[in-house]
């Protein structure tokens, strides 16, 4: 019966993104900061040494 619950979460979840994504309130530049601020929550050490960790040209 768990699986059962959590499959439905996953899919509820995915369906949601989907929908966010369609209607643009998610986009390609909020992703990129996602990504960011997680790698200097998770790597901060090596931001304080300096290590740029800007993902992407810019």
């Amino acid at each position: 019966m768990y699986r059962i619950g959590s499959l439905i979460g996953l899919i509820y979840i995915l369906i949601g993104l989907y929908v966010a994504w369609v209607h643009n309130y998610i986009t390609p530049t909020l992703l990129r900061q996602v990504a960011q601020a997680l790698l200097a929550i998770f790597l901060w050490f090596l931001v304080l040494l300096g290590v740029d960790l800007h993902v992407g040209g810019k």
